[in-house]
This record gives structure tokens, C-alpha cells and sequence, in this order.
């Protein structure tokens, strides 16, 4: 459905995207993993043909010009700066951007009611948009990008600074998307919505690409070890026969089987005060890939 293919863009002295590949399935959605500035934005800008890359290729559903009607009409764009017009209500920014996509009458109507309903804004539909909360804002930019009902969805940081009600809402939408088999590329530097939301993951930092799967096999590959944290009820009268570090009553281990280990504590009858399993997760694998911390 959407191919992305050694794709460059350099703005000055500065590559924003260093030799990206990558396709997504129709219905997959496809999460882009990154901190700020690691050419994600970028990236989906070429995709919906609003850059032109230096070099590369895109296909859209068959269609190598982002840019050609066949292929427009298919996609849906939500942008992390919000595509929207403050003095005009909800449902007049919603049906602006029916009409760019070509519907027209009762077709138009429908349409805009439906996502107006879809993102939980009917009730605010005759409210300028000026008076929304930036939830409600990001509710809006999502109700503009699916109105003309496209099988491609571009969702371009759709939870920057919005509420968690808001947040839950438009998890819901995109999870309703999903099922109707939307093809979805869900661009965002949270590691906890993209392991919720994505089939699968790539995770990009200075313009390349680090590494991409499934979350399970990303954290698997990149992720590192477990880490085992005990408090013991009395000191073990033989330390050395502990995996880990004890220091005093305190026991700290790093393992690739985490379970496997805490049964051979138990078996040598030690017991705990409290315990604490740590699994590695999606910031781990960003942080073993490249130095950093994905908010960083």
C-alpha cells in the first residue's frame, strides 16, 4: 500500500533523511519512532507529496506520484501543525476540506456528520475553532483528515499536548480506523502509543533508519536484559552462590530470563521483602540503538 524507497532530503547542511525504505501493508499500522528532529516529519512530507525528495521513490496504492488525483484522493493527512482555520466553526473546517477532496452535496453532509461523530465534536460542531482546547483541536485535525473516508492515514504526532481524555478518544478512533482496514502511518516520539497502536515499528534518529519489526521483536533484538530487583528477609549464609550484585539485603541482577533466575533464588529458599521485575521496552531499545532517550 505505501512504499517508501531510499528516500533523501537534505535542507542545507543538514540531511533530514539519509536513505529511508521501508512498506507498509494494506491495513498495517506503521509506526515511526523517533525524538524530535529525527526526520519522521520529513519523511511523511514526502510521502504525502508536499516535499519532493532528493532522491527515492514513493508509491502510494500502486501510484509512484503522491502528488497525481489517484492517489490524493486515497490519503488522509493530520499534521503535528494543525491544518486548521480558528474563526471558522467545527463543522465549516470539516466541510472545507470535504470539498477539497471533491464531495458535494448530501454526500458532503454526511460525510462531515459522520466525522464530526467520529471524533466525539457534534455537540461543538457550530463552536469556532479558536474556543477549542488543544484536544479538542487535535479531534478536529483528525475529523478534517478522514472525512473523504481515505484508505491511506498519514498521523503526524496527533497527541501533542492534548488531555487524556482526548488522548483516549482519538486512541479509539485510530483502533476504529485500524479495523475498517485503514492503512494507517502513525508518526510519534512516545514509545508507549506506539507499542498500543503498531503492528509494526520503525525507529529512526538523524535522518536513518536504526531498525524495524514488531515491537516483540524489536525489544527481543535491541532491548538488552531484564533486571531483577529483591529486598531478602535475613542475609544468605552463602552469597557467592547468588546471580547478580548483593550488597547488604539488596539483590540486583541482569537476565535474559528473568523468571528462570528468580526460581533458582527460590529454590535455594530465600525469600523477599518486595521484588521488582523490569522488562526492557521500546525507550530501551532506542536507548541501546542510539545513546538517548527517545524524548531527549
Amino acid at each position: 500500500m505505501i512504499q517508501a524507497q531510499k528516500l533523501q532530503k537534505r535542507f542545507g547542511e543538514v540531511q533530514a533523511v539519509d536513505g529511508i525504505s521501508f512498506e507498509i501493508a494494506k491495513g498495517e499500522t506503521f509506526g515511526l519512532l523517533g525524538p524530535n528532529g529525527a526526520g519522521k516529519t520529513t519523511t511523511i512530507h514526502m510521502l504525502v507529496g508536499a516535499l519532493k525528495p532528493d532522491a527515492g521513490k514513493v508509491v502510494i496504492d500502486g501510484v509512484e506520484d503522491p502528488t497525481h488525483a489517484n492517489a490524493r484522493q486515497n490519503i488522509g493527512m493530520a499534521p503535528q501543525a494543525l491544518a486548521l482555520y480558528e474563526n471558522l466553526s467545527a463543522e465549516e473546517n470539516v466541510s472545507f476540506f470535504g470539498t477539497i477532496y471533491g464531495l458535494r452535496g448530501a454526500d458532503l453532509a454526511q460525510r462531515v456528520d459522520w466525522a464530526l461523530g467520529f471524533t466525539r465534536l457534534s455537540d461543538r460542531r457550530k463552536d469556532r475553532m479558536k474556543t477549542f482546547s488543544g484536544g479538542m483541536k487535535r479531534r478536529l485535525n483528525m475529523a478534517c483528515a478522514v472525512v473523504h473516508k481515505p484508505r491511506v492515514l498519514f498521523l503526524d504526532e496527533p497527541t501533542v499536548g492534548v488531555d487524556p481524555q482526548s488522548r483516549n478518544a482519538i486512541f479509539d478512533n485510530i483502533e476504529e480506523l485500524k479495523a475498517e482496514g485503514t492503512t494507517i502511518l502513525y508518526t510519534t516520539h512516545y514509545m508507549e502509543e506506539a507499542q498500543r497502536l503498531c503492528d509494526r515499528v520503525a525507529i529512526v534518529d538523524k535522518g536513518g533508519l536504526l531498525a524495524l519489526d514488531t515491537v516483540t521483536g524489536l525489544i527481543d533484538a535491541h532491548g538488552g536484559n531484564s533486571l531483577v530487583e529483591a529486598t531478602l528477609e535475613q542475609a544468605p549464609s552463602d552469597p557467592s552462590a547468588f546471580p547478580g550484585t548483593l550488597d547488604g539485603l539488596s539483590l540486583r541482577v541482569e537476565t535474559d530470563h528473568p523468571l528462570k533466575t528468580l526460581a533458582r533464588i527460590t529454590d535455594a529458599g530465600v525469600h523477599f521483602t518486595s521484588l521488582r521485575v523490569d522488562r526492557p521496552d521500546l525507550e530501551a531499545v532506542f536507548l541501546n540503538l542510539t545513546g538517548r532517550r527517545l524524548r531527549d
